[in-house]
């Protein structure tokens, strides 16, 4: 008994410490503002990989080509990744000349079994890019007119190799939409401080730039390329191992982009399986812990739970830990929730802690094995 508590004190203190560092983190990430009058000279690509995207894909692209940016900087290319549908006639439907499409399935086939479809497609639209800096964004997002301006003049004061910029959920206010709305904006909100707090990085390839000579000095996806997902955390891990490069952080919210959650409990199960078959592969010590101290964490309050029905003592010990969890990630969650203007997501946040500690211990454990569906194709 002692034992136990010993091992579920320790790691609920390790918890603490790290919420308390992520609160601090946000608290420090420097707001960007862009100058009064600021007028952008980088040219930009925007690639956005599709498939199966007929319903969502008009609305991106509205998006994209109504941003605030001169027409003379920016190309759109939707590459289209073997879609079943209409994606394709939607997208070029819109009579523009900044907008061109590529079908992979028109493409040259790769020798052996594919896998990296989606880092295919990106490779395909880069290739043929004419932008000095690639901005990456998925079918399913809409960003805001100030989008583009905010990327590229973060790009021109800074000079990064790289830009991470915020994403979040849009919501229908329904419990699994709730749910992965506060999941999501507390990652969002530790990919800001850890970067300010330099306890590893994190990204999201709906709202990432890079510049094409970077991906090419790297050579792309070579080498994590028989991985299907990870186009974004693992591009980010071979530009950060070059001498000299630099990644920024754009905290700002007229860059935030917007995309949709998994319209049902097994959808979304299958993304976070996704997302967790990277976590072998991350080849980042400081993140390894840290992903392995959350996963025995919740993993912990399970056992206890168990633990219970043989004697009450761990079922009140589980009690008093979960509501110190609830306090110390409060403490972190609000000021986010308050850069996203979801503050009344936090109403429901202690009534789903049970279902966030069961999921992190699944998704965890299944993407460890790494056997996931996802766009209608299964990963083994």
């Amino acid at each position: 008994m002692h034992i136990i508590t010993i091992i579920c004190l320790l790691l609920s203190l390790g918890y603490m410490l790290l919420i308390g560092a992520y609160a601090i983190g946000w608290a420090r990430s420097q707001k960007f503002v862009m100058p009064a009058g600021y007028q952008p000279h980088t040219s930009i690509t925007v690639i956005i990989p599709a498939r199966n995207e007929e319903h969502n894909i008009a609305q991106c692209l509205r998006a994209v080509l109504a941003q605030q940016y001169p027409a003379h900087l920016l190309e759109v290319i939707v590459v289209d990744d073997h879609s079943e549908d209409n994606t394709v006639a939607v997208a070029r439907s819109f009579a523009d000349g900044r907008l061109s499409c590529i079908q992979m399935a028109h493409q040259a086939k790769p020798d052996g079994k594919m896998v990296a479809y989606k880092k295919a497609a990106l490779t395909a639209g880069i290739a043929r890019a004419k932008g000095t800096l690639i901005v990456t964004t998925d079918a399913d997002c809409t960003a805001p007119v100030t989008w583009l301006q905010y990327i590229a003049c973060i790009y021109e004061q800074q000079l990064p190799s790289m830009v991470v910029a915020p994403v979040i959920f849009t919501s229908d206010r329904s419990m699994v939409q709730v749910f992965q709305l506060i999941d999501f904006m507390s990652m969002q909100g530790i990919t800001a401080a850890a970067h300010t707090m330099k306890m590893g990085n994190m990204s999201n390839g709906a709202n990432l730039a890079f510049t094409k000579d970077v991906f090419n000095k790297v050579h792309g996806y070579e080498g994590v390329d028989n991985l299907a997902s990870g186009d974004d955390y693992l591009l980010m891990m071979k530009i950060s191992r070059l001498a000299h490069a630099k990644i920024a952080y754009l905290h700002s919210r007229e860059a935030i982009v917007s995309t949709q959650p998994q319209p049902d409990w097994a959808s979304f199960l299958q993304q976070r399986i996704r997302w967790a078959s990277k976590s072998g592969k991350y080849n980042d010590p400081k993140l390894t812990a840290i992903l392995l101290l959350v996963y025995l964490y919740n993993v912990s309050f399970i056992m206890l739970a168990l633990l219970g029905f043989a004697h009450h003592y761990y079922w009140q010990l589980c009690g008093i830990l979960i509501l110190v969890k609830v306090v110390i990630e409060y403490i972190y969650i609000i000021p986010v929730a308050m850069f996203f203007r979801k503050m009344w997501t936090q109403l429901y946040y202690p009534l789903l802690q049970p279902l966030h500690i069961g999921y992190i211990a699944l998704a965890g454990f299944l993407g460890f094995i790494g056997n996931y569906t996802w766009k209608d194709r299964r990963v083994n």
